[in-house]
């Protein structure tokens, strides 16, 4: 009987070290969380770009696999910016790629709208000292003019890094975007001057954005613009 005992005492001490094995294992310190790989596109993948891969089920089935929360969808840089971008990661452990290309996105149209209304303050709080500059003198410029501009973001059809780089704790990314944007510009009468809100145009704009890594501060800067 105390055999028998001590022999599933064993038992049960292996299946639980098996168990913390499989279940109760923290990542090493030289592990990189998944979210935080940038996986590139294999040629080779029979999934099309942004598919989720699948693994057999119970039954023979198919069942898809969950994508890692955060992680970026491929093709979301160019292969020249795939060194900048990692040198990030590899300096700021709380950057992520997908939070920052969405918040690229947010701020696109949050400065746009922004200029079109004259809001300086706001854009003082979105772009750095320069472009605040340039942004405020269009503004004066228009309103000294007498004209007003009445215009919207359709869509964004793109969002892409294409640079980055890492100089001291300064880090910078450029996208460039591909957005439809349909705008109206009137005089101080309300006679239409310039464009149509029936017919959106393509804007095609390379961005940069700038932020301290050292800073607690998570919010980036526009540093730059200009046309893509």
């Amino acid at each position: 009987m105390i055999v028998q005992i001590v022999i599933l005492a064993m038992i049960a001490a292996f299946l639980g070290l098996r168990l913390y094995s499989v279940l109760g294992r923290r990542p090493e310190r030289d592990e990189e969380p998944m979210r935080r790989r940038i996986e590139q596109p294999d040629p080779s993948a029979q999934n099309r770009p942004g598919q989720i891969a699948q693994r057999p089920a119970e039954g023979g089935q198919v069942a898809p696999r969950p994508r890692e929360a955060g992680q970026p969808e491929v093709q979301t840089f160019d292969n020249s910016a795939e060194a900048g971008v990692r040198a990030i990661i590899a300096a700021d452990r709380r950057f992520d790629l997908a939070q920052f290309l969405a918040g690229s996105k947010a701020a696109y149209t949050m400065i746009l709208e922004a200029f079109w209304r004259g809001d300086k303050d706001e854009l003082r709080q979105l772009c750095d000292d320069d472009v605040y500059e340039g942004f405020a003198a269009a503004i004066d410029a228009r309103v000294a003019a007498g004209e007003t501009i009445d215009a919207r973001v359709i869509r964004i059809e793109e969002a892409r890094i294409v640079a980055a780089s890492i100089e001291g704790r300064t880090a910078r990314i450029t996208v460039r975007f591909l957005a439809d944007i349909a705008s109206v510009t009137r005089d101080a009468d309300g006679n239409v001057i310039a464009g149509s809100l029936d017919d959106a145009i393509e804007a095609r704009d390379l961005w940069t954005f700038r932020r301290d890594i050292s800073a607690r501060d998570p919010d980036w800067l526009l540093d730059e613009t200009d046309e893509a």
